[in-house]
């Protein structure tokens, strides 16, 4: 609907002060007319009430048939002066259409039903110039009219403004809707990397409990110690994550430090204590890299290594951080590819290669996976390692 079509809707009130309107200007009409009557009074009267009555019932449809309903109040002035309320209300209302095209008509149409009532029903007074006469009915058209328009106008420009409101309102919930599905992502990725490294650890020292039986007690217990130390990480790591969660800004956890530049070293460390043969070779000493891109980095050498205990457990894996050839820094995790039954037992989750995908996207970088005719994986990630004195002030 454009906005010119826009009719708000009436409560009671405003109908009833519309009506108590038209009585007032029907009345002072029908005194003002008395006095210049060619008939009867008496039948002239009853006949000019009863179209009066009739115009006022047609009101009501002034808004469905706008035309119709000037038309009709415009052709009963002619014998019918307590009908110039309506008429004058008809009128108003059609001009809040603000089109030219109807309204024109509707003026033309007064003048001319005017000059037809002064010369058969009416008998004007002599002394009146005719122009005085008609420039007077022209010049309350012209009012009615303009009245009318301007409250066409004001209601076009209240319904552009709701209209407005309504738009900001959705574009609101948009990005409010947009910003979940953002931190639902970011904390679907936050829990893969957490829980991925630890709980594959887990998984590989259990394994060993159930199938090797010539272990040793201190074996098993040392085992077991494992198991259990990389199970209270994975709960305190997935406690971090789901702490933004958390409703209220008070009830949440202080946010822990991201893992950055002194972390790498430590996570290879780390895989290497839990049982993994891991070649490490780093000739970037990661000093010009920014703390953003150091976090990704350690994000994707962490799944790297998680997706290597899962898919070639037991396998050397080759881990390589250099400078690029284009600038910024290289990560190269290579491994062999499971053989026959060797296949691990645990679940692919899919979604591992797919998140470290767009972290390194949002950090401008690249990556990619190969496999090698030699049954080689290679994971290659490429990240910009321009750092800037705002980021390094933030960081430290």
């Amino acid at each position: 609907m454009r906005p010119e079509d826009y009719q708000p809707p009436l409560n009671w009130w405003s109908h009833t002060w519309r009506l108590l309107l038209m009585l007032p200007i029907s009345a002072v009409a029908l005194i003002g007319r008395t006095d210049h009557l060619g008939a009867p009074v008496i039948w002239w009267l009853i006949l000019d009430l009863a179209l009066g009555v009739v115009c006022v019932v047609a009101i009501w449809w002034r808004r469905t048939h706008p035309v119709l309903v000037c038309t009709l109040t415009n052709l009963a002035a002619m014998v019918s002066v307590s009908s110039s309320g309506a008429g004058a209300l008809a009128m108003v209302s059609l001009s809040t259409r603000r089109r030219w095209r109807e309204i024109a008509p509707q003026i033309v149409l007064v003048v001319v039903c005017s000059a037809v009532a002064d010369e058969f029903v009416y008998r004007p007074d002599p002394s009146e110039s005719p122009l005085v006469r008609y420039s007077f009915i022209v010049a309350i058209t012209a009012v009615l009219v303009a009245w009318g328009m301007y409250i066409g106008s004001r209601r076009e420009l209240l319904a552009s403004w709701r209209s407005r409101a309504m738009l900001a309102e959705q574009e609101q919930q948009a990005k409010v809707a947009q910003a979940r599905s953002v931190e639902r992502a970011r904390i679907a990725r936050e829990m893969h990397d957490v829980l991925a490294h630890r709980i594959s650890t887990v998984s590989m020292y259990a394994g060993a409990l159930a199938y090797r039986a010539d272990l040793t007690p201190e074996q098993v217990h040392d085992t077991a110690s494992t198991i259990e130390e990389n199970s209270r990480l994975a709960l305190t790591e997935l406690r971090e994550v789901l702490g933004v969660l958390r409703e209220g800004p008070g009830d949440a956890d202080p946010e822990q430090p991201q893992a950055g530049r002194d972390d790498v070293d430590d996570l290879v460390e780390q895989s290497r204590a839990a049982g993994m043969r891991v070649s490490y070779v780093r000739t970037d000493d990661l000093q010009t890299v920014a703390a953003t891109t150091a976090r990704t980095l350690y994000r994707c050498l962490q799944e790297g290594l998680t997706n290597a205990r899962k898919h070639a457990p037991a396998s050397a894996v080759t881990v390589r951080i250099e400078p690029g050839r284009s600038g910024g820094i290289d990560l190269l995790v290579a491994n062999p590819l499971p053989i026959g039954d060797r296949s691990p037992t645990l679940p692919a989750s899919g979604l591992g290669l797919i998140g470290l995908g767009e972290r390194v996207e949002l950090s401008g970088g690249r990556s990619s996976t190969t496999r090698t005719d030699d049954g080689m994986f290679i994971l290659h990630v490429w990240l910009p390692s321009a750092v800037t004195s705002r980021d390094d002030s933030r960081t430290g």
